[in-house]
């Protein structure tokens, strides 16, 4: 299942050009996980912290989430 990114996390990959070119570049896969990690925190600032952090490590090279027991929609 892949799932559609959320207008949130479009928003903060285009302001930051590093996270967006890994982003663009990893799997389809990857792209859903990554997308569940965000929208899987049950409170809005759970949400806004991956969404930070997410764009942090996408930046710094990471492919996918880490330490996470991943999506579970695969």
């Amino acid at each position: 299942m892949t799932h559609s990114l959320p207008p949130d996390l479009r928003k903060a990959l285009a302001a930051a050009p590093k996270a967006q070119a890994i982003w663009d570049d990893i799997t389809p896969l990857a792209r859903t996980e990554w997308i569940c990690w965000v929208t899987s925190g049950k409170k809005s600032e759970t949400r806004i912290i991956r969404i930070k952090k997410g764009i942090s490590k996408l930046s710094s090279g990471m492919r996918r989430p880490c330490c996470w027991a991943g999506c579970g929609h695969r």
